[in-house]
């Protein structure tokens, strides 16, 4: 393991340890149901019963040992998805593997991928069912921003077409007595003084346009959406511009760091004819974001028009042999750092959520994060729909059980609302939570509720068409 992977993962570690505390409950005992209702279609279930005491973690892909390691063994049981032969899981972890529903069981709470995209997760669908999808933003932006300044001087000189030609020459024998004729006709540009337009300032559109920077490049950025941290992070000779087309007009080099968005509104096609008719004829694109963001017959017809390249890590039908083209596996995150990294960061996101029901990172539930809970309270989640008036009935059971709330947060985000309470179980030996949640679970428009105290991978609850599952 590298220094640098060392110090990840010590830093990863340092944080699982600030909520470890919340595994000691010390309140009364909790009366709860499990497993009681609504599982006809869990295989092997008295072996999922054996597992309590354990939270479930099943993977797809192989991802990075550092990662999987920050889960403690005393808590988790990590299995790949394959091995645990349809035994359910708490939580998925995956990175490009293209999970169906019907690999998503009834027990799982949530699913993270180590990685920016989501695409490969039916994300609309998981809302509907109460599932928040994680993903990993920032933790690959190095190794992709490393592989868009690789793209940078491939666009600029004749590499590649110079190393394919020298092997050419290597096979007729004729390499040393050709080899200085025949370089004239792989010249280039450098890249000093020329202007680099970055479409898209997040993690790595910042970090490419700091890096052209320090190379004596000129930048100009565009973001509607621009952060302010990201802002900050921007060299102080940048100049940023209100459309992509401005953006794009002057610039010697394009990098396009922006998400693949489909439908109305959206970006699929975004680097089309309308802006494409903007770019200087020796223009060199880098598109290292999603191969769907660029039209490729627009594209086609702008190489085939001028001295223009495109430099991209994703397929293309159209331009993959163009000899204006470069066209590589998509290589952007496939670093061992960028791996550790991403898998670090879903695995604390899955811990912190099951664990104490905090939310970051999540591209379809709303950050959340409650105060870390006292030992001696019991603290329960509610994902609901996000409609009207769904806040005031839900606090109205918990009023009706006589049950103390010492603190909570309600946040929404799109079509799905989340809820956490922290109960104060005092006055007595127990507390008997099981009507209380069958309750709050089959109000109209819950999805799943979860109580959460010392017991790993127990009292979580679903409202699957008005059935309940416990």
């Amino acid at each position: 393991m590298s220094a640098l992977a060392l110090a990840r993962s010590r830093a990863f570690a340092s944080k699982a340890a600030q909520f470890k505390n919340l595994r000691f409950y010390t309140g009364p005992t909790i009366e709860y149901e499990h497993l009681t209702s609504g599982w006809t279609n869990v295989k092997d279930l008295e072996e999922f019963k054996r597992q309590d005491g354990k939270y479930s973690l099943q993977t797809f892909n192989k991802i990075s040992p550092q990662g999987l390691a920050t889960y403690p063994k005393e808590l988790f049981d990590v299995e790949a998805y394959d091995d645990a032969k349809g035994r359910p899981a708490h939580a998925l972890m995956l990175r490009s593997h293209k999970i169906q529903e019907e690999e998503v069981a009834t027990s799982v709470r949530c699913i993270a991928r180590c990685g920016a995209g989501t695409n490969n997760i039916p994300v609309a669908r998981m809302t509907e069912l109460g599932i928040p999808v994680f993903n990993t933003p920032g933790a690959n932006a190095n190794a992709v921003k490393e592989l868009v300044l690789c793209g940078l001087f491939l666009g600029s000189r004749r590499v590649i077409d110079g190393i394919n030609h020298m092997k050419d020459l290597g096979e007729q024998g004729v390499a040393r007595e050709r080899v200085e004729k025949d370089k004239a006709m792989f010249g280039g540009r450098e890249i000093k003084g020329k202007t680099l337009a970055v479409i898209g300032l997040g993690h790595i559109g910042s970090a490419t346009a700091r890096d052209g920077a320090s190379l004596g490049m000129k930048t100009v950025g565009y973001d509607p959406g621009l952060s302010v941290s990201s802002a900050l992070s921007l060299p102080k000779t940048m100049t940023l511009v209100d459309s992509i087309s401005s953006a794009v007009a002057n610039a010697d080099y394009i990098s396009l760091n922006i998400p693949y968005i489909k439908g109305e509104g959206g970006t699929h096609g975004i680097i089309g004819e309308a802006v494409i008719r903007h770019f200087k004829p020796d223009a060199v694109i880098l598109n290292f974001a999603r191969g769907e963001l660029v039209d490729s017959e627009a594209m086609k017809e702008f190489l085939d028009a001028g001295d223009g390249r495109y430099i991209s890590d994703f397929p293309d039908d159209l331009c993959w042999d163009h000899k204006n083209a470069v066209i590589m596996p998509h290589l952007g995150a496939s670093t061992e750092e960028a791996e550790d990294q991403a898998a670090c960061m879903a695995a604390e996101t899955i811990q912190r959520y099951l664990e104490d029901g905090t939310i970051r990172h999540s591209v379809n539930f709303p950050d959340t994060d409650l105060a870390v809970r006292q030992k001696d309270f019991v603290r329960v989640t509610v994902v609901n729909k996000n409609i009207p008036g769904m806040l005031s009935k839900i606090t109205e059971v918990f009023a009706k059980h006589s049950v103390n709330i010492v603190q909570q947060v309600n946040h929404s985000k799109g079509d799905v609302a989340y809820n956490v309470i922290d109960l104060d179980p005092a006055g007595g030996d127990s507390i008997d939570l099981k009507d209380l949640q069958k309750e709050v679970t089959m109000l109209e428009g819950v999805l799943s509720s979860r109580i959460l105290f010392s017991n790993p991978g127990v009292g979580y609850a679903r409202n699957i068409d008005g059935e309940y599952h416990v």
